[in-house]
């Protein structure tokens, strides 16, 4: 698949008035801290970011729906954020004392490069998630590490865009759009998103924005909920909306020529599911659909390497000067993770991908590829979340 980008990917034209503007916390007023302010000159000479860990300090926070927040972040030094639309990055945490890795899809655009912005819906009993939404406060200071994920703008190539997400799948999407309404006028967009009621509509403002702004960017949405669908479409007059499900009758209606156009999915794994089965249906060319996990996807994924059928066959893992006894029923996760080993296990929020580990020799099974290119499949690369040992193993990380 060709890496070269259907738009300019010039970071020497980024919009240079982006300079990031403390703002109020959404945490209690007594919890409030001004971050320290960066000049303009200093964003402006600063170095990209296109690789690795950062050290990030929180400058604005707030609620994009009663259960959804935003974070924005720059650098404790300046530095530009060079990134593919549609990546993600993760956060490296300390927990109550333990080591804990999570992975975010940026939000922002990198034509907008001199702060990131990542968007997070609280879980019920998420670790992380609440963890981030409650208790990191405009003035925090993060570590993370990244950008990592090939479901992106530059790695998957298009002539017209169709973006179908649900939920927080919207966030790759959201970037995505921002960076062609950035970086070019004639971007051929066509946006459905599906959410459970207006409330849970995530970028709602920011997204009509877009839609308003180009003849070529059509937005409608499927809420579960018909309640004040009048809300969404006050906000742009051109916006569309059905209750119930995505159906191939609405799309047909929306985007005449989906046909000819090269999809993007994300959200919840039933969600992306159904409507790979309704493009499969319609006999649409599934070598111009892409989908990004989100979700349940990892989980699932996690499950399934671990509740196959059961093996007492015991292997070897090496990974430098160690040695690890796994049986078959084990991850190369569990046992690097068994033996203290440094390693992001973060697809276990649902974006899959940082665990990735190469094998050097011997064989193994893997239960997901996910996020691989075809490369690194070659050279041996796989998700250690996701792989078990059929003999002997030496691993690189």
């Amino acid at each position: 698949m060709s890496t070269t980008p259907s738009v300019g990917f010039s970071f020497s034209q980024a919009l240079s008035a982006q300079a990031a503007k403390p703002a109020p916390t959404v945490s209690e007023p007594a919890a409030k801290v001004e971050p320290a302010s960066v000049s303009p000159q200093a964003l402006l000479a600063a170095d990209s970011w296109q690789r690795g860990e950062v050290q990030l300090r929180c400058v604005e926070k707030w609620n994009e729906t009663h259960d959804v927040v935003s974070f924005r972040f720059q650098g404790l030094t300046p530095v530009k954020f060079n990134f593919k639309p549609g990546q993600f990055i993760t956060f490296k945490l300390d927990i109550n004392g333990v080591k804990t890795y999570r992975s975010y899809t940026i939000s922002s655009s990198p034509s907008r490069p001199f702060s990131l912005m990542v968007t997070i819906k609280k879980i019920a009993g998420g670790v992380v998630s609440n963890y981030l939404t409650e208790s990191l406060n405009v003035g925090d200071e993060v570590t993370v590490t990244g950008p990592d994920g090939v479901f992106n703008l530059v790695d998957i190539t298009a002539d017209k865009y169709l973006f179908l997400s649900a939920g927080c799948g919207v966030t790759p999407m959201h970037s995505m759009s921002r960076w062609l309404c950035d970086t070019t006028t004639d971007s051929d967009i066509a946006f459905v998103h599906s959410a459970k009621s207006v409330n849970d509509v995530i970028f709602a403002d920011s997204m009509a924005s877009m839609a308003s702004r180009s003849q070529q960017f059509t937005l409608n949405y499927v809420l579960e909920s018909a309640d004040n669908q009048h809300l969404l479409t006050d906000k742009h007059a051109q916006t569309g909306c059905a209750t119930g499900r995505l159906t191939l009758e609405a799309l047909t209606k929306w985007v005449p020529d989906y046909q000819q156009r090269t999809v993007f999915v994300c959200g919840p794994e039933p969600y992306m599911a159904a409507v790979k089965l309704l493009l499969q249906a319609a006999e649409f060319d599934m070598t111009q659909f892409h989908q990004e996990s989100f979700g349940d996807s990892s989980a699932m994924g996690i499950k399934a390497a671990t509740e196959s059928a059961a093996s007492t066959e015991q292997f070897m893992l090496r990974i430098g000067d160690k040695d690890i006894a796994l049986t078959g029923d084990q991850t190369l996760l569990e046992g690097i993770e068994s033996a203290k080993l440094p390693i992001i296990a973060a697809c276990r929020s649902g974006v899959c991908g940082a665990c990735k580990c190469q094998v050097v020799s011997g064989t193994v099974t893997s239960t997901s590829q996910m996020t691989l290119t075809a490369d690194e499949i070659a050279a041996g690369f796989v998700l250690a979340c996701s792989t078990k040992l059929t003999s002997d193993v030496q691993l690189k990380m």
